[in-house]
């Protein structure tokens, strides 16, 4: 067994489909109705505040399937998931942020309510990356076994924070919210960056 490089691949292998808002979005045609002038002005604020985000992440995923791709010395996988745990609690910040400065969705039922629960969602992932970069530098890079250990650990977190990142916002968009969010340009661009992402696998 070449040292750490399995478990580099299981890290990898947790990151699938943990794209920051495979958004309940994706695939969802934008109907023709005027809608909710209010609510489509609310729904660009988020929207426009997704595509950096969501590239972010993209390419924090990325570096650690490089990474975990190259039979990498344990000090260099660090260096790489360590940045890349921090630019994914960056991202999941900012998107709480956005959601929190966009405010109450108008017209909705529960939309305080609702509004509220995706903030606490979107800044307890963000917190949680925080804590996978935390664990990832804290791993001796001199032992390849403790290290091996240590990333299986957080590859075990990963997997569980890649589902709960895909539902963080799920409750928001929901009825009039996901309706003037699939008419918005920007939210389109990240429903199909996910699709394709999804489709390259």
């Amino acid at each position: 067994m070449e040292g750490t490089d399995p478990v580099n691949k299981k890290l990898a292998a947790a990151l699938s489909g943990g794209a920051v808002l495979v958004l309940a979005l994706s695939g969802c045609s934008s109907s023709d109705d005027d809608g909710n002038k209010e609510l489509d002005a609310w729904a660009k604020k988020v929207c426009d505040a997704l595509p950096a985000q969501d590239a972010k992440v993209d390419a924090a995923n990325e570096a650690i399937k490089q990474a975990a791709t190259d039979n990498n010395a344990p000090a260099n996988v660090q260096k790489t998931d360590s940045q890349a745990f921090q630019d994914m609690s960056d991202a999941y910040k900012a998107l709480a942020q956005a959601v929190q400065k966009a405010g109450t969705p108008p017209g909705v039922e529960d939309g305080k309510k609702k509004q509220q629960a995706a903030v606490t969602a979107l800044n307890d992932l963000s917190a949680s990356y925080a804590d996978l970069k935390t664990q990832v530098d804290a791993l001796d890079t001199k032992d390849q076994a403790k290290f091996a250990d240590g990333l299986q650990d957080i590859a075990t977190d990963l997997g569980a924070l890649s589902q709960s990142g895909n539902t963080a916002l799920k409750n928001l968009e929901q009825g009039d919210v996901k309706t003037a969010m699939a008419q918005q340009a920007s939210c389109k661009k990240v429903a199909a960056s996910a699709s394709a992402r999804a489709t390259t696998g």
